[in-house]
């Protein structure tokens, strides 16, 4: 079977679990989509060992048949990071300019410092023998809070202006800065060449600042060719434009995709929205991309539920996920503990603020994909053929689980209190 007609099966069937729960469930389409496939795998796998159905080869393949990390990183993430662009209010970014700033580079910086030295000592404290760059990778990838499990969950339930800002803010634009620290510590453990403080800044430099930059001339362009239409199909189809080609052809001049889509994806959605779309298309927009959004995220959740077929779980697998998923939590609250006794030296928040953002940091497809990136065969278990690729893989499946299911369905109490503290 082809990639097309795998992802147009997956397609239905997220589409199947929206409706039941729409019907049944009512929880969040995210969430539910994604415990469905969860049980749909754990299903097959139950079939598989009991030689019941001969399921579990078929949709191991299936799901082998698709390049996650192609189909993220250079699929659909311009799609979606796009149409979150679309949805930021440029004032309310500017009232939290600093604090989203502080969130998106130290708070991510501190978070993976603590996650790979701390995850270094338990690990020598067990006795799995897992070098410190190794943890470091796992806490340069999964430091970085997940735009897309954030604006598919978070941002629907209408938090307090502030923190809604400073969580949509900081999951936007810190992947840039999380993906140098990850390239830096992947070239460290499987490079040739170390890396140096002027490699370094070049690559920060090249993938953040010419992210932004190639972000602000293709809001440009695309803000022109839009006001030079009346034709409301045109208008709309051109802002397809920008997460298509636009992204594609930041990939060839290694700048940062992701970060070039946000910045056009905010210019499109705060200057062209109002003076340069007819009044029909200004309407129209937010569903269109709103229609977009819910589409691709429910087969990227789907996909994310139905990865747990590609793992071979062992017991030192199982210590690890249930390490990882506190020690994470840990350093998501104290990177932002720590910066938030910054901020209030300057001005007052809601006291729920540091807990939600700390719950609210969710994880998703990105942080999958950039373990998936690992190569096999560096072994650290070499008599059960455990590899570093298979338990940074299963760290991360994870807390990304967990943060998806349990956070993302739990938030919503926080939420409604820092609501009520509001309105006091």
């Amino acid at each position: 079977m082809s990639v097309y007609y795998t992802l147009c099966f997956l397609a239905a069937a997220a589409m199947l679990i929206a409706f039941i729960n729409s019907k049944i469930g009512k929880m969040q389409t995210t969430i539910a989509i994604t415990a469905g496939s969860m049980i749909l795998s754990l299903l097959i796998l139950f079939f598989g060992q009991n030689e019941w159905f001969n399921l579990k080869q078929v949709a191991t393949e299936t799901m082998t048949s698709i390049n996650f990390e192609d189909f993220l990183l250079k699929g659909i993430l311009g799609f979606l990071l796009f149409a979150g662009g679309l949805g930021i209010k440029l004032p309310n970014l500017k009232d939290q300019k600093w604090e989203i700033t502080v969130l998106a580079l130290g708070a991510t910086l501190f978070s993976t410092f603590f996650i790979g030295f701390s995850l270094y000592a338990i690990c020598q404290l067990i006795g799995i023998n897992l070098d410190l760059v190794y943890c470091l990778l796992f806490g340069s990838l999964i430091s970085p809070t997940d735009p897309i499990a954030v604006l598919a969950i978070v941002k629907k339930l209408s938090a307090p202006k502030r923190i809604a800002t400073q969580i949509e803010g900081e999951s936007l634009f810190n992947d840039g800065f999380g993906l140098v620290i990850f390239v830096t510590l992947f070239t460290i453990a499987f490079g040739h060449e170390t890396p140096t403080v002027g490699s370094v800044s070049l690559l920060f430099a090249q993938e953040a600042l010419g992210g932004i930059i190639y972000g602000f001339l293709l809001g440009l362009l695309f803000h022109y060719l839009i006001s030079a239409t009346n034709d409301h199909s045109m208008e709309l189809l051109l802002t397809i434009g920008v997460p298509t080609a636009g992204y594609v052809f930041a990939d060839i001049i290694h700048v940062s995709g992701p970060l070039a889509m946000v910045v056009s994806g905010i210019m499109i959605g705060n200057w062209t929205r109002f003076v340069g779309f007819s009044k029909e298309s200004e309407e129209h927009l937010d569903h269109f991309w709103e229609l977009v959004d819910e589409f691709l995220n429910g087969v990227l959740f789907l996909l994310i539920g139905l990865s747990m077929l590609l793992f071979k779980f062992h017991a030192e697998d199982w210590i690890l996920m249930a390490i990882a998923i506190p020690l994470v939590l840990l350093a998501r609250y104290l990177s932002i503990f720590t910066s938030y006794i910054g901020f209030k030296c300057y001005r007052s928040y809601n006291p729920w603020s540091v807990r939600i953002l700390t719950w609210g940091g969710l994880r998703g497809g990105l942080a999958l994909a950039m373990a998936l990136s690992i190569p096999p065969g560096v072994l650290v278990i070499p008599d059960k053929q455990i590899d570093v690729r298979e338990l940074i893989m299963v760290m991360t499946y994870s807390v990304v689980v967990f943060s998806i299911l349990i956070q993302g369905s739990t938030i919503t109490s926080l939420i409604d209190r820092a609501k009520k503290a509001e309105k006091e």
